[in-house]
């Protein structure tokens, strides 16, 4: 918090000047961003694309909630102007906005702070529950943040948007007659990072979260009977990214398109994939402080000594040659481990997996009942923490990534940079960055069978050193940077302002 002493500014000065190559400032909207508030690829996904767009040169602001776990990483907060007052429906809220006081270089970060709608345990809810009133929440935030931009910022913008949580902003820019003529000129994208989390909330919300009826629609945002958030923002962006070219194939279809396939279509060549990045400077196991022993593609013996400490740290057998799988991640549905379960392999093998994640609580009870039963041959953790996960990606000889489906995934762009190769199912971005047989191993059809002949295949090139040794160097030569996907979005932005022009 702000010390007594500290006067609150005023308005008049902005947090960002209008650069003189008269560039929009970029400015992302997004539920999660990294290390502040994260509960899975999204936090990280928007750090990185914001970091290096600031390296690139541009002006970067990104807003994200207040929540209670920013303070854990950012205790000295200061306020940025007075307090708003922003109305949905009848009801009224007061907001105020804060910067971190010894913030890192980088995007500047702006916390949006409401406190009846997110001074709370979680993000989302809690206890396994969603919160009752998570429409309320967003609207509240997303509507906020436009109040706040013109304040904030000097000269034009670019409105980035992420997400269900952030996507009725662009309906309002559109929709409010204030916020129309304000925002008349401002180009708009939304990237879907997870269409299977729409944000689908009863009719008897609309008001509250300041929708105007007459767009209840098809068209705009009604969906089966419901509010539909993420549609909202898909028919009112000037361009829309999902996070991998084979996942933007996919939501146009009515297997993979959870319900809004007919939109994805409806976009045409204003929606488009983009594969996410990592950045290479954290995850690289020849300079990675994390690990036991640092290693590289041209000398990866130390990768050995990686993986006795991790088995070592799960209570495994210390066994050279034992093929030692890891799995990190959400333990959802989604992630395939209805998969990992019915595995004869998992339950037979003579080989040893570590699971580190937190989830669903019938995953968390299986996978505890399988360590129990195979004690020498399975470890697992029910929380995540950032330093296991680098020793995790280091000491794994392979990757487990049967996702049923997988919009981008950050976990086997990372894994085959510490030379651990994914077995992951063909869809979505792990199709687009893992080459099968040749720094990973792929599976189609959605059953343990063929996972398991995944499994085999990877298991018949790990035990001849002399096609391991090759595929994993391939592995960890591959670059995935956040650097060949920002020129795509650069490309994006100019299409978005070119729309915006012409609108």
């Amino acid at each position: 918090m702000t010390s007594p002493s500290m006067p609150t500014p005023s308005w008049g000065s902005p947090l960002v000047r209008a650069p003189q190559s008269g560039a929009p400032t970029i400015v992302h909207l997004t539920a999660e961003y990294s290390p502040y508030a994260r509960s899975g690829g999204l936090a990280e996904a928007v750090m990185g694309l914001a970091n290096v767009q600031v390296r690139d040169g541009a002006n970067v602001v990104v807003f994200v909630p207040l929540y209670r776990t920013v303070r854990d990483h950012a205790p000295d907060l200061a306020p940025l102007g007075r307090p708003i007052t922003v109305s949905l429906g009848f009801r009224s809220e007061e907001v105020r906005f804060f910067r971190e006081v010894h913030a890192p270089k980088g995007p500047k970060v702006v916390f949006v702070d409401i406190p009846a709608a997110f001074a709370r345990g979680g993000l989302y809810g809690e206890g396994g529950r969603d919160y009752a009133d998570n429409a309320r929440r967003f609207a509240l935030y997303s509507r906020a943040v436009l109040d706040a931009i013109p304040r904030l910022i000097a000269g034009p913008v670019l409105v980035h948007a992420h997400d269900w949580h952030a996507s009725l902003a662009l309906m309002y820019m559109r929709s409010y007659a204030d916020l129309r003529e304000r925002f008349a000129d401002t180009p708009t994208v939304l990237t879907v990072h997870n269409g299977g989390y729409q944000g689908h909330f009863p009719a008897s919300q609309l008001n509250d979260c300041g929708i105007p009826p007459e767009l209840f629609t098809f068209r705009h945002v009604e969906w089966y009977g419901l509010i539909n958030f993420l549609k909202a923002g898909l028919t009112h962006a000037d361009m829309v990214v999902t996070v991998s070219p084979n996942h933007a194939t996919e939501l146009r279809t009515a297997d993979g398109g959870f319900g809004l396939q007919e939109v994805f279509q409806w976009l045409g060549n204003r929606f488009t994939g983009i594969i996410n990045g990592i950045d290479q400077t954290v995850w690289d196991p020849a300079t990675d402080d994390q690990i036991t022993a640092n290693y590289s593609a041209d000398d990866p013996s130390n990768k050995s000594r990686c993986k006795s400490a991790l088995q070592r740290s799960f209570g495994l057998p210390q066994r050279k040659r034992t093929p030692l799988f890891g799995f990190t991640g959400r333990m959802v549905t989604q992630k395939g481990l209805d998969l990992v379960l019915k595995s004869h392999l998992v339950w037979n093998l003579d080989a040893q997996f570590v699971f580190m994640g937190a989830g669903e609580a019938k995953y968390e009870r299986a996978l505890t009942a399988l360590a129990r039963a195979r004690p020498q041959h399975v470890g697992v953790q029910l929380d995540f923490t950032d330093r296991l996960e680098h020793r995790l990606m280091a000491g794994a000889d392979l990757f487990l990534m049967p996702s049923q489906y997988e919009p981008c995934g950050l976990t086997q762009l990372r894994a085959q940079r510490y030379g651990a190769l994914p077995i992951g199912r063909q869809v979505g971005g792990i199709a687009d960055t893992v080459e099968d047989d040749a720094t990973g191993f792929l599976f189609d059809a959605f059953d343990a069978q063929s996972f398991d002949h995944a499994i085999s295949r990877a298991l018949a090139r790990f035990h001849d050193p002399m096609a391991w040794a090759p595929r994993m160097k391939t592995a960890m030569r591959r670059d995935f940077g956040w650097e060949r996907s920002a020129e795509r979005y650069a490309e994006v932005y100019r299409r978005a302002a070119n729309i915006a022009r012409t609108r």
